[in-house]
């Protein structure tokens, strides 16, 4: 490995970094992570700090999980790689298939097709729930709906049931036959409603709404977050997603869950499905799936695909992955559901949840830059800062830069995403962890 000169001297001069400008990088080069253990990180300088970012919502489990490191390291020797293209596959593939159908059959989903991470699922999604209105006799239904706020992903399906700008406008035109409701978002909807449960009744009238303009049988499905993390954590009231799925049922609609998030216990439950009770008829994961250890993914498959796909003898699957079913990706995501399952993650990241989303309202007492504070569900926060309560006028970039260093120098990593700080801990997060993470932003929000 080069020396620490070199690496700051090369440092974003090579390569282009996702979701900024390669001329922001090198004018603001980007902090060089060298160590990490526990739920900590350790900088290029020796600077150490809680990464309250969990990674990217995909280190559930931290940075020092044996089990898994070790479960990568026997695979490696004993089968580093084969595909599981048409007439092959491997042990650890056929194990963790199992495993996941057991994992996920209290949502309805039995089936796993495996992918190289979250847009990669996300993208095998939209394309069986075409494909399967085709194996119905519906050709006509290539049309999907989504949420104003969400985030699925980069591929050219994901970005464009993306319903956030920032992801679209350079890459356009994209997918057609892509249109978005309100997303149930109290701080800032179309509707200005502020109680929960009268805005979810409103974004429910607007998809039934669309709907019936589109006409649903030119729908093949609806995809949303359970609970909506990189547009800014925002939880539905709880009669939101039922009434999703009541509506999709009704008009022969697919409901499709975007669980690369939300999948493996960071909201408090297994699944964010489960959360809210429903059984989605396809679930995309990853992230978590192997601790973000190996690139993996794999998408929860319900009865309605299982029928149509596996009763029918012209339902050849023309979709794959190089890396579908990889069998380290495989060992790593056995090991870590297992010790997912041994340390029943869910209550401590209920525990610390809730730490955190206290902690930060009472921040909100004390900063009048914090326009509102969202979460209450598992280890899922953000502050959304504003340079005026009144008028809820967002807060500018420099400002944002500032709270999110000023933290880093007082012991938390946090992620900036527009005006909103965005905390997703791993799921191992300690009491006091969780006050440092609460410390830092304090110093941070005291800054500005």
């Amino acid at each position: 490995m080069k020396d620490s000169n070199f690496l700051k001297e090369n440092n974003a001069r090579f390569m282009w970094h996702p979701m900024t400008s390669p001329q922001d990088s090198i004018a603001h080069p980007p902090k060089i992570v060298t160590n990490a253990d526990g739920v900590s990180i350790t900088d290029i300088d020796g600077d150490r700090v809680v990464d309250a970012v969990g990674g990217l919502w995909n280190v559930n489990l931290g940075y020092s999980c044996q089990p898994v490191k070790d479960a990568i390291a026997a695979q490696l020797d004993t089968l580093p790689y084969y595909s599981t293209f048409r007439g092959t596959t491997n042990d650890a593939v056929i194990e963790l298939s199992y495993e996941l159908s057991e994992f996920f059959a209290p949502d309805g989903l039995t089936r796993a097709f495996f992918t190289s991470g979250g847009s990669d699922s996300v993208e095998t999604s939209l394309r069986l729930a075409r494909q399967y209105h085709k194996l119905r006799g519906e050709e006509g239904r290539t049309k999907f709906l989504s949420l104003k706020k969400g985030y699925h992903g980069t591929h050219i399906g994901g970005a464009s049931v993306n319903g956030n700008a920032n992801f679209r406008n350079a890459y356009e035109p994209l997918l057609p036959g892509c249109f978005h409701i309100p997303a149930p978002y109290t701080y800032r909807n179309p509707f200005n409603e502020t109680d929960p449960e009268k805005l979810a009744q409103l974004c429910l009238q607007a998809l039934e709404d669309e709907i019936a303009f589109q006409g649903a049988n030119t729908i093949a499905a609806m995809i949303m977050e359970p609970i909506l993390g990189a547009g800014g954590v925002i939880p539905p009231h709880p009669s939101f997603a039922p009434a999703v799925q009541e509506i999709c049922n009704r008009n022969g609609i697919l409901l499709i869950t975007d669980e690369v998030i939300t999948a493996y216990g960071r909201t408090g439950a297994w699944s964010g499905a489960r959360l809210w009770g429903i059984q989605p008829d396809m679930m995309a994961t990853a992230k978590a799936i192997t601790n973000g250890y190996f690139p993996f993914g794999a998408v929860m498959l319900g009865e309605k695909m299982v029928q149509m796909f596996e009763d029918n003898p012209t339902a050849r699957i023309g979709h794959g992955y190089t890396y579908s079913g990889h069998p380290v990706g495989a060992a790593a995501a056995l090991a870590c559901l297992a010790e997912t399952k041994r340390l029943n993650v869910i209550e401590n990241a209920a525990a610390r949840g809730t730490q955190l989303f206290e902690g930060c309202k009472a921040l909100m007492e004390k900063y009048d830059i914090i326009g509102d504070v969202r979460g209450g569900y598992g280890l899922m926060t953000a502050i959304e800062m504003v340079s005026d309560r009144g008028s809820k006028k967002p807060i500018s970039a420099d400002v944002a830069t500032i709270v999110q260093e000023t933290a880093y120098q007082n012991g938390a990593m946090v992620r900036v995403s527009g005006p909103n700080l965005i905390l997703s801990p791993p799921l191992v997060l300690t009491e006091a962890d969780a006050d440092t993470i609460l410390a830092a932003l304090d110093a941070g929000l005291n800054a500005v």
